[in-house]
């Protein structure tokens, strides 16, 4: 093993060794090299005169480029979008991501957490987090109605075991009860247990109300309380998108972290859909935990592990799309300019409530409970999903997501408010001809 990763190690279990239990073989092994990144930060420091280290072409001690490309860009220095970035992200972009984290989740104050590492978007900071923290037969619980990339990530890419619960109780919340019967039984085969808990949830549109928040995060810890050890992992990806009041309007995160030294809560969570920049790839990884002695150490060899990961795997997020970030989050206009994103998607998923109250449909379908995000899902009762699909894209033009046999994924944040009634008339429609 290299010294560097057993130094990060030492440094993890002196401050929680149950923590250095739950990482992956190859997260035991990962570490941030001080090769010749360490050395072009001391050169970029003392180098006054000529620095000969940085991998990227210059110019008059400008960077190099191409007026054909800087000539799309505007406001940004080349510097800030041509060089490289840090392998961990640009050090401006971590600490006000960090502070809009306290910011966000109110449960976070007094708590200690890391400094979030920048990937390149959520479903890289999945896959970062798995490489980490997953080893092959290692144990995910996850409800089934689930994102299908999880199963690509984990289960066939990390060859991890995927464990099912049903996502909604027979009330039409989300299923505590089901989760915790799962997660107490695997814990009786399993020291470690990785649960993925996504809200706003996709497929459903669903978010977790405050009571059932309470509700969940009492039986992780419980369970971890008795020995298991939990890495409670939070997909965030649709984070801020809320419509209704009893809705948990911070990340389970908050409610778990810090908990019980057998408990390690994982943030994932990014730029994607909270800054309506889905192209722009720059997600984060954030952890929070119990330990001893000096937690800023603690979380930095966390943050190297998880860096030395991404320098490993892509070298570093995008420059460009961090730079666009940082600067959006500092204009003086950004939370109104989301604000006003916000209220568009709120009437559209209020709108599809109304038009869904209608009774008419009420024999072609149920209509899954939905309070935020991007989608929600309606439940056919006599006709094929994929089928139905195909029909509605054949005949009408209609586009959907089939899900098993019998539901479909209706995503309305991509249809304005005055096509929301047609849609679903059209669905309906399609539904009788296949009904007859």
């Amino acid at each position: 093993m290299n010294p560097l990763a057993k130094e990060l190690n030492e440094i993890i279990e002196k401050g929680n060794p149950r923590i250095l239990d739950m990482l992956a073989d190859v997260g035991k092994e990962l570490f941030f090299p001080k090769g010749i990144l360490t050395q072009s930060a001391e050169a970029k420091q003392k180098a006054h005169k000529l620095n000969a280290t940085i991998g990227i072409a210059m110019e008059e001690g400008r960077t190099m480029q191409l007026r054909s490309v800087s000539g799309s860009v505007s406001d940004i220095r080349p510097g800030e979008y041509l060089t490289y970035a840090p392998s961990y992200g640009i050090a401006g972009l971590r600490e006000e991501w960090k502070k809009s984290l306290y910011k966000k989740n109110p449960s976070l104050k007094e708590k200690q957490i890391s400094l979030p590492v920048v990937v390149s978007g959520i479903t890289h900071a999945i896959s970062i987090f798995a490489d980490v923290w997953v080893n092959p037969g290692d144990v995910i619980v996850i409800p089934e109605m689930m994102w299908g990339n999880y199963n690509m990530i984990f289960g066939v890419r990390h060859k991890a075991r995927v464990s099912h619960y049903d996502f909604y109780s027979p009330s039409g919340g989300f299923n505590v009860a089901g989760l915790e019967s799962r997660v107490r039984e695997e814990a009786k085969t399993n020291k470690k247990i990785i649960v993925l808990l996504n809200f706003p949830h996709n497929p459903t549109g669903y978010a977790i109300t405050k009571s059932e928040a309470e509700a969940v995060a009492k039986a992780l810890i419980q369970i971890a309380n008795e020995g298991t050890h939990i890495i409670a992992v939070m997909d965030d990806a649709y984070f801020g998108l809320f419509y209704e009041e009893d809705v948990l309007k911070e990340s389970l995160f908050a409610l778990l972290c810090q908990k019980h030294p057998n408990l390690l809560a994982v943030k994932l969570d990014g730029a994607t859909k909270e800054s309506y920049v889905w192209g722009l790839r720059v997600g984060f990884v954030t952890y929070g935990c119990s330990t001893t002695g000096d937690m800023a150490l603690f979380y930095d060899a966390l943050e190297r592990k998880t860096a030395g990961c991404v320098r490993g795997d892509i070298s570093n997020a995008s420059h460009l799309g961090q730079s666009i970030i940082l600067k959006s989050m500092l204009d003086k206009d950004f939370d109104k300019e989301k604000q006003e994103k916000y209220d568009i998607l709120e009437a559209r998923a209020k709108k599809v409530k109304a038009v869904l109250a209608d009774k008419k449909y009420s024999d072609a379908w149920d209509v899954y409970p939905f309070n935020a995000g991007y989608f929600m899902c309606i439940r056919l009762k006599n006709v094929n999903a994929e089928k139905l699909r195909v029909h509605l894209l054949d005949k009408y033009g209609v586009g959907l997501i089939s899900i098993g046999d019998k539901n479909l994924r209706v995503a309305f944040s991509c249809i304005d408010e005055r096509d929301i009634q047609e849609l679903f008339d059209i669905i309906y429609r399609g539904y009788k001809d296949l009904a007859g």
